[in-house]
């Protein structure tokens, strides 16, 4: 779906403050109860939220990530931010390792402007995109590809990170708890993506 300001604040108010009734969300967007039902309806169908009676929550599960394109489209504006000041830091001439993650692929975008990177991934989406530029090298993983988000991950990929050293790595996760723990989906990706941050001299 294509979300409109009103779905994307929706979207952040329930992402920052839990769990909301639709009353609070009524009367914080100042719209009838009626307008909040059929934009929660369409998120919800959507899989960015999840109904309860009287209320909206994020959708919940500790054991699979929410789709890609979904992911995709959530918080696509502090991703961008996040990825440009990012990208600002990046000098030319260096070697990268960028796993998988949409807000990592909205840094290889805003890299496209660099001159002399060499990147290795486990992502394929990285690969294509930064692949076109004439000065970028990309080295790719070995492994499973994984068809929900085109992540290469398994024992393989671990192996082959093994080789690298790089001056930067770009580590996505999925979440990060009260105290500071780092939290993902598919204990696959973490093994890569502890791999990838031991390979790393600038961390």
């Amino acid at each position: 779906m294509n979300l409109n300001p009103r779905h994307t604040q929706l979207l952040e108010a329930v992402r920052a403050s839990g769990p909301q009734t639709i009353e609070a969300l009524a009367e914080r967007f100042g719209v009838t109860l009626q307008t909040v039902r059929r934009d929660v309806q369409r998120l919800a169908e959507a899989g960015l939220l999840s109904r309860f009676h009287g209320g909206v929550r994020l959708p919940v599960s500790t054991t699979e990530n929410i789709a890609y394109r979904q992911r995709q489209r959530m918080s696509s504006e502090a991703k961008g931010r996040i990825a440009r000041a990012v990208a600002q830091r990046v000098p030319n001439g260096c070697s990268l390792i960028m796993n998988i993650g949409t807000t990592i692929e909205a840094v290889a975008h805003e890299l496209r402007h660099h001159r002399g990177l060499r990147v290795i991934t486990n992502n394929l989406h990285i690969a294509s995109l930064m692949s076109t530029h004439p000065d970028c090298e990309v080295i790719v993983a070995g492994g499973q590809v994984r068809g929900a988000d085109q992540g290469i991950v398994g024992e393989a990929t671990v192996d082959f990170m093994r080789q690298f050293k790089v001056d930067i790595g770009l580590i996505g996760i999925s979440g990060i708890e009260a105290d500071g723990t780092l939290r993902d989906f598919d204990y696959r990706e973490v093994k890569v993506a502890a791999r990838c941050a031991t390979s790393t001299t600038a961390r």
